[in-house]
């Protein structure tokens, strides 16, 4: 009866140093994930500020494609650019698709317990991450709305709208989500889609006032409301272009365009 006992007794002290170094080798596991992480994320970060950077110098010169004699000037700087935020993108999404699993720690077999067959593992994909996280879209807010802006850039105008259209209805909340209101306003211009662009441009000034988007949504609000006809609101917001942002380029271009309609 003693030795059984003390078998007893030496099994639960194997046992509980067992889960004591399991313990520590998760623990450990959770450390490096962490700090890679932190890592990947702040990568993310300057990659996401570089592409902002390159889209607004994109925007500046479509501001500018208005002279046909600046167009052959202009189209070797858009294919420039155009790389280089295709090479931001692609390293960005294989950021947002990198997916790291700590191995499970190897658990020495407890004595007196016959050894059970390890599972075979497989590498984490993205729905794999979506699954465990019900509710949250597969993609991160960056891809979603790259994907939809390099469909803008491609002419594929249709896929834009409806790209644009998921980004704001998923992605409700993000920094990105006033630029979205914007393309998706451009992408409706560019179909022609007068009425739905100036939806969108006017809720992006109404709904995101301070946003630096704004001063660029008012004037194609002007443009497109020209389109249309309504020379009358054309000019209330040619002006208010050049009256809330004087110092802007959209506000020299509002007073060629308002000296046009004159």
């Amino acid at each position: 009866m003693h030795a059984k006992t003390g078998a007893t007794g030496l099994f639960a002290l194997t046992a509980g140093t067992v889960l004591l170094l399991a313990g520590c080798a998760m623990h450990a596991d959770f450390v490096e994930l962490h700090d890679h992480t932190a890592a990947v994320s702040k990568v993310q970060e300057q990659d996401q500020k570089r592409l902002d950077a390159l889209h607004r110098r994109l925007e500046s010169l479509e501001r500018m494609k208005g002279s046909d004699s600046a167009k052959p000037k202009l189209e070797p700087r858009f294919d420039e650019l155009s790389a280089r935020i295709q090479k931001v993108e692609d390293r960005l999404a294989e950021l947002d698709g990198a997916s790291v699993v700590p191995a499970a720690p190897k658990l020495e077999p407890v004595p007196g317990e016959p050894a059970r067959p390890a599972k075979p593992q497989k590498p984490a994909s993205s729905s794999d991450v979506s699954s465990m996280m019900p509710g949250v879209p597969s993609l991160t807010p960056t891809s979603a709305f790259n994907l939809a802006y390099n469909d803008y850039l491609n002419g594929k105008y249709d896929l834009a709208v409806a790209g644009f259209q998921r980004f704001v209805k998923d992605f409700s909340g993000t920094s990105l989500t006033p630029n979205a209101h914007y393309w998706l306003g451009e992408s409706y211009y560019q179909q022609k889609d007068y009425a739905r662009a100036m939806q969108s441009f006017e809720y992006l000034s109404t709904e995101y006032p301070g946003n630096e988007k704004v001063p660029a949504a008012l004037l194609k609000l002007s443009l497109a409301a020209g389109e249309t006809g309504d020379l009358a609101k054309a000019k209330k917001y040619f002006k208010r272009v050049i009256d809330e942002f004087p110092l802007s380029d959209e506000a020299k271009l509002a007073k060629n365009k308002l000296g046009e309609i004159r």
